[in-house]
């Protein structure tokens, strides 16, 4: 499904040159369960960004699906990104003025879905996550929890191939963020691929396959032992 080859991402700041990533080399199948983990500066979201496609590499090959990345024009990234990635934001990034129904069904007005439609997938989706109930509930009416269940199923609403999880418990507690990994991994064990970029070994943990990076680089690559 994802496989990069020889990834390399230089950033220019003033005279000097920054590398952070540095021949990546690394595939992840359908249905896997992959946390991306390294410290501050690692190099872990800028591999989210050019696997989610809202970058592109220096250097380097991407596929995705079979499909070469760096083939793609801004429109069909923009499609791709629309149809076959899902994104969860550490700080959800919902409208704040809009319902979560409407929330949910933003994606779905750029695929050209008519509204009935839209209203009724994502009306599907709050359910799936366990928030039939508040689907005219705005941002600010919810709780931390709640608003990250909304940005699960707007991530969710356009089956993608992929979920792209960008430190998905860093603004819940401790509970809440156990419920949220749990949901996560309910969406895995039913047929989701998932990458989660943490800094938290215990959120990696979960996962059942570890990328550490560092310095730009993969430095290990190892299951967990839920996935051995």
């Amino acid at each position: 499904m994802i496989t990069l080859s020889g990834i390399e991402k230089h950033y220019q700041m003033g005279d000097q040159t920054v590398h952070a990533l540095q021949g990546i080399d690394l595939h992840i199948a359908r249905n896997e369960f992959v946390a991306f983990i390294g410290a501050s500066g690692s190099g872990k979201s800028t591999m989210m960004n050019i696997v989610g496609c809202l970058d592109r590499p220096s250097a380097g090959r991407y596929q995705l699906n079979g499909r070469d990345v760096a083939m793609m024009d801004s429109d069909e990234l923009a499609l791709v990104r629309n149809a076959e990635i899902g994104f969860i934001f550490q700080s959800f990034h919902l409208l704040p003025r809009a319902s979560a129904l409407d929330n949910v069904a933003q994606p779905l007005i750029y695929r050209g879905i008519a509204p009935k439609e839209r209203k009724r997938m994502a009306a599907e989706a709050l359910a799936h996550v366990g928030l039939g109930d508040r689907v005219h509930h705005r941002p600010n009416e919810l709780s931390g929890g709640q608003r990250q269940r909304v940005a699960i199923a707007r991530a969710l609403v356009g089956k993608p191939a992929i979920l792209l999880a960008d430190e998905p418990t860093g603004n819940l507690d401790s509970a809440t963020s156990r419920d949220i990994l749990a949901l996560i991994e309910e969406l895995h064990r039913n047929g989701q691929t998932v990458v989660i970029v943490t800094h938290e070994p215990d959120i990696a943990q979960q996962c059942h396959r570890i990328v550490r990076l560092q310095d730009g680089r993969v430095v290990s690559d190892l299951p967990t032992a839920r996935g051995s």
